[in-house]
């Protein structure tokens, strides 16, 4: 499940996988690509060693949820991630 990157992230920072938009409501309505809110989900793919003190409790392949405004996008091998600290993130799911 989890995937291998190039990319290490130091200290507490982890590396997520944003989960999917819906796409449809419970209703069954279709959300046009204008409205689709940001996923606030998402899986680890790579987390950092901690700080000295702090060791990361989350490890790769936890599905997470994270703040809204949470993390920095960037675009590694092809594939969109969001590299946050750990603190950032809310609850493992």
């Amino acid at each position: 499940m989890a995937e291998s990157l190039k990319v290490t992230p130091l200290h507490d920072r982890v590396i997520v996988k944003p989960a999917a938009a819906e796409e449809k409501t419970a209703g069954g309505i279709i959300i046009p690509d204008t409205a689709k809110e940001k996923p606030q989900r998402g899986t680890v793919i790579a987390a950092g060693p901690g700080k000295k003190d702090e060791p990361v409790t989350v490890k790769a392949g936890d599905t997470v949820l994270y703040g809204k405004y949470a993390g920095t996008e960037i675009n590694v091998e092809g594939g969109d991630y969001l590299i946050m600290r750990e603190s950032d993130i809310l609850a493992i799911v």
